[in-house]
């Protein structure tokens, strides 16, 4: 099940870049640019108190932000 708080940036086959809701059909931003996106992603998974993922070009998660309560805090 989709954790609709949560934003994906990654690049589409077209070679540009894309802040994506999870589970959303459509993105909710296209960009020139990995950093646009990426910015546009962590700005809506912080106003969702969600989290952002950051794909590689590669597929893989690279880079990771999480806003509000975090789901695996430390412990001490």
């Amino acid at each position: 099940m989709p954790n609709e708080k949560n934003y994906w940036t990654q690049q589409r086959p077209d070679g540009k870049w894309e802040s994506k809701r999870e589970g959303a059909q459509r993105a909710s931003k296209v960009t020139d640019t990995q950093s646009d996106a990426w910015a546009h992603s962590r700005e809506s998974a912080a106003k969702q108190q969600g989290e952002a993922f950051l794909k590689n070009r590669e597929g893989k998660i690279r880079g990771r932000s999480t806003y509000g309560k975090d789901p695996y805090p430390p412990k001490g």
